[in-house]
């Protein structure tokens, strides 16, 4: 059996360029809550959520899953995560379910036709699953990235900018997914311009301010 999980930022600092954009941030998060990410532009967000996701460095400080730093628990972490970026990430020259085969097959997860199916419908992707993706509309292409999120196991989810390109249906959408990720003992770490309301659950708030 998996143990409850837990997010924790212990005395966190970046710098770029050699400026350095916050220091001594702590956090933390437990089953079914979500964390927004907050800040001016410049401050750090982005370079925060790559920090918990192992694509940059921790320079000070540490985070830890389940009470162990992340990088003494690379592979079991990468299991644990489902990162997406404000850019979706989606080969081109490959049709909607062979994007999101791929996915899941990084995940380690078998493909399941009915599920995908199921999935690419709550998303109004019905009929596109053997569309290829670059004749799709940039908000269709967004929901196959979002899509990917339904399909996962991965415990704690990881978001940068997940509206963007959303209109009101999918942003609605997309919430009541988190919302459902978190019933289930989930994890969320989001970032956005946009402040939409996840279900009943309240947001913890980390606003990141310059040193």
């Amino acid at each position: 059996m998996k143990t409850t999980p837990s997010l924790t930022f212990s005395r966190l600092a970046c710098t770029r360029g050699g400026r350095q954009l916050f220091k001594n941030v702590d956090c933390q998060l437990e089953a079914g809550q979500w964390l927004y990410v907050a800040g001016a532009n410049g401050v750090g967000k982005t370079s925060l959520l790559r920090m918990v996701c192992g694509l940059a460095s921790i320079e000070a400080g540490d985070i830890l899953w389940n009470g162990t730093p992340i990088h003494a628990q690379r592979e079991a972490y990468r299991q644990d995560l489902c990162y997406l970026g404000h850019l979706n990430a989606l080969q081109e020259s490959m049709t909607v379910d062979e994007n999101l085969a791929f996915t899941m097959a990084l995940g380690g997860i078998a493909t399941d036709t009915a599920q995908t199916q199921a999935v690419l419908t709550r998303f109004g992707l019905r009929g596109r699953g053997r569309q290829l993706v670059r004749h799709l509309s940039q908000g269709q292409k967004r929901r196959v990235a979002l899509s990917r999120l339904a399909l996962s196991t991965a415990r704690l989810w990881v978001l940068d900018e997940p509206y963007v390109a959303m209109d009101e249906a999918g942003i609605g959408l997309l919430a009541d997914l988190i919302a459902t990720h978190l019933a289930d003992g989930g994890l969320a770490v989001l970032t956005s311009h946009q402040r939409v309301p996840i279900g009943h659950v309240p947001a913890q708030m980390l606003e990141l301010q310059a040193p």
